[in-house]
């Protein structure tokens, strides 16, 4: 009798404890999609604002400017001043990879979600191929000029010795140093990402505006976007307090800040480019709503 009582009073504390816990796991399922909600429609509003994007512009620019001059105010030995560190060597080395994954995701969801036709997905998509060969292409400027204003040099214990090998190949096959004018190519990515996923996210907005689709798993895939932006902005700044000389970072930035002139801010606009982010996909959609609304 007492065996059975005790078998009795285990299943009822059981069953208990499992109502308590589907409980406090549905309260937690709650509170991140509130979370998630909340999240988006803010980050949707900040990054949609015109007025912000503008000053958003001054801010790089400042970064790149005055960043360098916190150089004489931080730490030398931290490890975001090390080449081998884990963000350098994750994020700011593949930056364009981590770029086309996310910012990708979220294009490809937000177009089909607003229009359901595979031509205009595939056209904003196209964007990102263009991202892709400016990249490569100023990369390989980048390294004509360094080898178009470099000179071989041999390192020895007092100094350098200048050699006449004519080519850096040549250079470094001899076990020299090539030095010419090494224009940064991280600040050159990192700024042209940051413009680049300002304008392509600034999107969002409108599409909740329009009262569109707006799942979960999009504003996850929108605000992994935000959090990448947010990443570059930190690594640009560490870049140019902790990496290469003024001028090279200043030239880098500013040619990522002309490509996206002459793409977002000039083709872009014409009706033989892949089109500028939003472009068409609204036509046939709702008004837009006088507030964000949820789904």
């Amino acid at each position: 009798m007492e065996r059975g009582l005790g078998v009795g009073a285990g299943t009822g504390l059981g069953g208990r404890l499992r109502v308590v816990l589907g409980w406090l796991l549905r309260v937690l399922l709650w509170l991140a999609s509130a979370l998630l909600y909340f999240g988006s429609e803010q980050a949707a509003r900040l990054l949609g604002s015109p007025c912000l994007r503008r000053l958003y512009h001054a801010w790089l620019a400042a970064v790149v400017i005055f960043g360098p001059l916190l150089q004489f105010h931080v730490n030398p030995r931290t490890i975001f001043a090390s080449h081998g560190n884990f963000f350098n060597i994750k994020f700011v080395n593949s930056a364009w990879g981590w770029t086309c994954t996310f910012l990708g995701g979220f294009v490809l969801l937000v177009v089909f979600l607003a229009t359901r036709r595979v031509a205009v997905t595939a056209r904003h998509l196209s964007r990102l191929v263009v991202g892709a060969a400016v990249w490569r292409g100023a990369g390989r400027a980048f390294l004509l000029i360094e080898d178009l204003t470099g000179s071989c040099f041999e390192p020895l214990p007092q100094g350098l010795l200048l050699h006449e090998l004519p080519d850096r190949r040549s250079c470094l096959a001899a076990g020299h140093q090539w030095r010419g004018y090494t224009v940064s190519s991280h600040t050159f990515l990192l700024t042209f990402c940051c413009l680049l996923m300002a304008e392509e996210t600034a999107v969002f907005a409108r599409y909740l505006a329009h009262g569109l689709p707006a799942g979960a798993p999009l504003r996850l895939v929108f605000l992994l976007n935000v959090l990448l932006l947010g990443l570059w902005n930190f690594l640009l700044l560490c870049t140019v307090i902790y990496f290469h000389q003024y001028t090279h970072k200043v030239v880098g930035a500013a040619v990522g800040t002309f490509a996206w002139y002459l793409t977002y801010g000039s083709w872009y606009h014409q009706p033989w480019s892949p089109g500028s982010p939003g472009h068409g996909l609204f036509t046939h959609s709702q008004r837009p709503q006088a507030r964000l609304k949820r789904d």
